[in-house]
């Protein structure tokens, strides 16, 4: 089948290359974000955080004077509910987060109280005064610690540190592994790592008496969920609840989840005669908002002779941290790296077990590629490592086992519908884009004495995006996702309103989705606003995260246009006396055979002197809800590759060439797809060589400012490669799949391999990220074959 599409005709519709609307704003510095905001009467909060990571709470002090000032969880009480984030998965343990923690700590950071004042700077000093008197208890930091059986347990009524276990089997693994010529068995981890957007997460709240509102400013991706749990949280109807979620500066998954800070700011609001805000620093963001990644996977795979992919039984642990957030839960990375480990291929025989434990570190949640990363690394390297013993390319071994384009539709060995693609072309086609067979001769060019190697790795996945109400509750999560809204409405100038209910906070949404309008109107997209993140001035809409803004919001606003476009169409044939068959929308006008009326005159007609458009009925605007028929999602897929050179002396990785072929099904916009995949290439650098919360055996994070927490620069990410496919979905709007997610994906993977492609002469593997120069040279020394027994014992405790 081809993979390519022709864009559309339209100059601004589907498949242009637009420059993206919000830049104008954000590049002149007049975007306004929560930190920006100016109500009369605002006072700013500073909040009390544990400074251990697990402790009982003897006494909580206030000082006369301050009293007013400040909140404790007795105060709180009375008015706020705390969360509980429940799942539907068998033998789940459900555990309230408390709005301001009462009788226990469970991490460093956690809320304990909170200050007002006028400044931040005096909040702070209030809060300094506040005595808070912990007895420590032994902390639960790593997987094994949590799986001891004498381990301390972080929920005092839990028998152990489990979240929820789940487990299955698809064929009959043991009988692959007797049919196998090669069976390799590997562990991996990936540790856990902060989300970082450029700006960080705040929350103000205020109570209007007069109206009977309470607004919330947060910097969330799901403004409609925010103001639903709130309103449960707090005992209130759900209208007299607006939450604005304003500008934004990034949120990659970190706030797409209900925090504590949201309820307590918004409860205190409606007790005090003033506006509260709460602006989180950098300290804060390491420490309080959810982390990520933090998997170890053990994976056995069997392959026969010719290289053919026979089995896989993967354990995976996922370390969730103190408490489940909502509404993904604590389980939401096990269960997703369950089904995504067996990835692109045409795998028959799987078992699986995931535990997702309880830890005292700050609670896990979503971020850029929801434990795929995790997943594209066990499944990745173990495809290597069978290539290795089995003397094959590794590229070759995965073209030989991927999903072909005459089997789609392809269900999964985990029952998950990949739509359409063509993976192993997807692997052709990278392996060109970095001309492959020159690095293999500059590889063996090398002399036996240079002190540097160089390697080639590849990283494939699928990734599952815009899934519906069926998946997610397959999932266990108590509240199911699957709809997005639409409402678009032309005024009297003939220029064009769309309200949505996702978020954008980056991805250029609000060019996109003017796009869409476009498709169907042909218009230019500076006549048309589109409007989100408030709750009051936007249909329903579950929020921006899973890869799914332009499926399901692009399904709602072409719906929306569509329902529009039928009756500028009936209004035009009354107007120009024309067959409405016989009528197009073409440059800002309906056109006849006859004569055309432009979208202004139209508007100005029908809405100003609807008698003169008899037989139509009034309003000039269409609202329209999305699902897809198919619920299982649009599949996203890509090959990247990555080139390296590894220093023997140091063994720092530096990335010689990058590559990624990626299909996304019909790219809206090519320019902001591109820049979707860089950033998230970006992200996977960091992840792959430079991030990770370090924490010490007493559960203290030891990377709290970016002294001691690493991210990627202009240094660190290479000039990119990228190459687009286009297999359309056949199950969305335009066949669209999403693009948010996938260029974060595969990188860890592919360097990886990389990395273990240019020391294969030593034996050395590199099974955890980060990939740092101390973890490869520890790796290096470890596969010598002439080192000391008590040096390889020193190097061990050292890795």
């Amino acid at each position: 089948m081809s993979t390519e599409k022709a864009v559309s005709a339209r100059r601004n519709g589907v498949g242009a290359r637009a420059a993206r609307r919000e830049d104008s704003r954000h590049l002149a510095g007049r975007g306004c974000f929560v930190a920006d905001m100016r109500l009369p009467g605002l006072r700013e909060v500073a909040f009390v955080r544990s400074q251990a990571a697990h402790g009982r709470i003897r006494a909580v002090t206030v000082p006369g004077a301050d009293r007013e000032a400040v909140w404790t969880a007795a105060r709180l009480a009375p008015f706020a509910e705390p969360l509980t984030a429940t799942s539907t998965l068998d033998g789940f343990r459900a555990a309230p987060l408390p709005n301001l923690a009462a009788d226990k700590v469970r991490y460093v950071g956690e809320p304990i109280a909170l200050a007002i004042a006028a400044s931040r700077a005096e909040a702070e000093d209030v809060a300094g005064r506040v005595g808070v008197d912990i007895e420590p208890l032994p902390a639960v930091v790593g997987f094994d610690s949590a799986l001891a059986s004498d381990a301390p347990t972080v929920h005092d009524d839990w028998p152990d540190n489990i979240y929820a276990t789940t487990s299955g089997e698809v064929g009959d693994v043991d009988a692959a592994a007797r049919e196998s010529a090669v069976s390799v068995t590997r562990e991996y981890t990936m540790h856990r790592q902060a989300v970082v957007p450029l700006e960080t997460r705040g929350v103000m709240a205020q109570y209007n008496r007069s109206a009977d509102e309470l607004t919330v400013w947060s910097s969330t991706q799901t403004p409609h969920m925010i103001r639903d749990m709130i309103a449960l949280q707090l005992g209130m109807e759900a209208r007299r609840v607006r939450v604005i979620a304003p500008d934004m500066g990034g949120g990659f998954g970190a706030k797409c989840s209900v925090y504590p800070e949201e309820i307590t700011l918004a409860a205190i609001a409606t007790q005090v005669d003033h506006p509260v805000r709460w602006v989180e620093d950098r300290w804060e963001a390491q420490v309080s908002s959810t982390q990520a990644r933090d998997h170890r996977h053990r994976v056995t795979a069997h392959a026969a002779a010719d290289g053919t992919l026979l089995g896989v039984e993967a354990d995976i642990l996922v370390n969730g941290g103190a408490y489940s957030v909502h509404p993904w839960t604590a389980t939401m990375d096990a269960t997703m790296a369950s089904a995504m480990i067996p990835g692109p291929y045409r795998l028959r025989n799987y078992r699986f077990r995931t535990r997702s434990l309880a830890s005292n570190k700050t609670p896990s949640g979503p971020y850029r590629g929801v434990a795929r990363p995790a997943a594209a690394f066990t499944i990745e390297r173990t495809i290597d490592e069978l290539a290795h013993e089995l003397g094959m390319e590794p590229y070759e071994m995965r073209i030989r086992n991927m999903v072909r384009s005459e089997d789609m539709p392809y269900v999964s060995v985990a029952n998950k519908v990949y739509d359409s693609g063509d993976y192993p072309e997807a692997v052709r086609r990278a392996t060109a884009l970095i001309e492959h067979d020159k690095w293999r001769e500059r590889q063996r060019a090398l002399p036996a004495s240079a002190r540097t190697r160089i390697g080639i790795g590849y990283g494939s996945f699928t990734e599952q995006t815009a899934h519906g109400c069926i998946e997610w509750a397959a999932r266990g999560l108590a509240v199911t996702i699957g709809t997005e809204g639409a409402r678009l409405a032309m005024d009297a100038t003939g220029s064009f309103s769309l309200g949505v209910g996702i978020k954008s906070h980056g991805q250029g949404s609000e060019t996109t989705l003017s796009q869409v309008v476009s498709e169907v109107f042909d218009v230019d997209l500076d006549h048309i606003t589109v409007s989100h993140g408030d709750t009051a001035m936007t249909p329903r809409g579950d929020g921006t995260f899973a890869s799914r803004t332009m499926v399901m919001a692009g399904g709602a606003t072409h719906g929306a246009a569509l329902a529009l476009a039928g009756k500028v169409k009936r209004i035009g044939a009354v107007l120009l006396d024309e067959p409405v068959k016989d009528l197009i929308l073409r440059d800002h006008a309906v056109v006849g055979r006859k004569g055309s009326v432009t979208y202004a005159r139209l508007a100005k007609e029908f809405l100003f002197t609807p008698d003169h458009v008899p037989g139509i009925e009034a309003g000039l605007e269409a609202t329209y809800y999305y699902r897809p028929d198919v619920q299982t999602g649009a599949f996203t897929y890509a090959t990247q590759v990555a080139v390296v050179e590894v220093d023997l002396d140091t063994g720092a990785v530096g990335i010689l060439d990058y590559g990624a072929v990626e299909d996304c099904g019909t790219v809206v916009n090519p320019l902001i797809v591109d820049g979707q995949i860089t950033g998230g290439i970006a992200q996977g650098i960091g992840n792959a060589l430079l991030e990770e919360i370090v924490h010490d055996a007493d559960g203290q994070p030891k990377s709290t400012s970016f002294l001691d927490y690493l991210l990627p620069g202009a240094t660190e990410v290479p000039q990119l490669k990228i190459e687009h496919m286009a297999t359309p979905s056949p199950h969305t709007a335009f066949g669209i799949k999403g693009a948010g997610e996938g260029g974060a994906i595969p990188v860890p993977a592919a360097i990886a391999n990389a990395v273990r492609d240019a020391l294969r002469e030593y034996g050395t593997e590199v099974n955890e990220t980060p990939m740092t120069p101390e973890r490869v040279w520890t790796a290096l020394q470890l596969s010598r074959p002439d080192a000391e027994p008590e040096e390889q014992a020193a190097l061990e405790v050292t890795r």
